[in-house]
Parts: C-alpha cells; structure tokens; sequence
C-alpha cells in the first residue's frame, strides 16, 4: 500500500492567542471572497488575524478586523488592508454558525489563514467560548507542569 500524502498547504497567519484567551469547539474551513492585491499580498505572507473575529450580517459571515497589508506593486488598484472580508461557507454552516453565536453565546474566531493544496485562500474558524481568568491561570499551569515534566523525564533517562 502506498502512504497517504500529508496535505501540504502554506500557512499565512497564526492566531495563536485564540487557544489560550478561548476554549475552542468546533472547526469549520472557510473560502474568503478577496481582491487580486490581497491574494499578492498573502503569497508573500503579509498578513495578521490575531485580533479578528468573524462577524455575522444579514445571513453572511464575515471576517472582521484582519490586517491584509497592501501589495505596493499593485499602485492605485489596492486595497483597504482592514476592510470586512466575506467568508464563503455552506448554507448549512452558516445557519449552524448564527445559530450557536446567538442562542449559546459563542463566538466566531478565525485560528489560521492559509493557502490549501489546490492554491486556494482559506480560513480556518472555530466556534469558541470565553475562558475567564481563572481558566486562563490553569491552562498556564498545565502547560508548565508538561513543559517541566518533560525536563525531568530528559534528565533521567
């Protein structure tokens, strides 16, 4: 049998903070409706979506608040680097969506911003809680407690 091919896909941006400021449920991917300076300015990997959120609007997700920056050789046909960008997704999904954010308080948070294997743009969303402070300092707790058992573990062996 032949080995399964990893999915190679280039990562553009990392929301990194969303694991520690959220307790993250269930993913979805997401396509993202954008102009050709944006689609430049993120192959060469100019990009943040660390204070992003997605948004819902008149039956349509949309990502808020991510940072595309302008691609300089693009001249007069750029674009706004903040502007609200329109999240592609099933029906289905974004009925599901709109309806966790409304009734259980959820909300929407983009983790990555990517190019998959068939050169496509792509987000991936998380419907997410809020963790509050205290959740915050045990999750910190864990992630020392692990990174010092490893220690101890190399040290013995």
């Amino acid at each position: 049998m032949a080995a399964q091919k990893e999915p190679r896909f280039k990562i553009v941006a990392e929301n990194r903070k969303a694991r520690f400021d959220y307790e993250i449920g269930e993913k979805f991917e997401a396509g993202i409706a954008l102009t050709g300076s944006e689609v430049k300015s993120l192959r060469s990997g100019k990009a943040a979506i660390a204070e992003s959120y997605a948004d819902t609007r008149r039956g349509e997700i949309w990502l808020i608040n991510s940072n595309i920056t302008e691609y300089l050789q693009a001249g007069r046909f750029n674009h706004a680097p903040k502007r609200a960008r329109k999240l592609l997704l099933h029906k289905r999904e974004i009925s599901k969506l709109i309806g966790a954010v409304e009734r259980e308080g959820m909300t929407l948070v983009p983790l990555k911003l990517y190019f998959n294997d068939k050169g496509r743009a792509k987000v991936e969303l998380a419907l997410a809680k809020g963790k509050k402070l205290h959740d915050k300092r045990e999750t910190e707790k864990k992630r020392d407690w692990a990174r010092e058992k490893g220690r101890l573990l190399r040290a013995k062996g």
